[in-house]
């Protein structure tokens, strides 16, 4: 069976490596936005796993 990979700017959910990947932003950097903007609505935590909603973020 083939498996493919879903291409980070077609995805609807970036970890935070990929988000820094993408926006070209720190992963230090990252986190504290991500711990300063919990509410905001473009978080999604998963146990200690956070999850940035790609389009929210860019608007963000």
């Amino acid at each position: 069976m083939e498996q493919t990979q879903v291409e980070i700017k077609d995805k609807f959910c970036l970890t935070i490596d990929e988000a820094s990947v993408y926006f070209n932003i720190g992963e230090k950097k990252l986190r504290k936005i991500v711990a300063d903007n919990i509410d905001t609505g473009f978080i999604i935590q998963n146990g200690v796993k956070f999850l940035i909603k790609r389009k929210q973020f860019e608007v963000f």
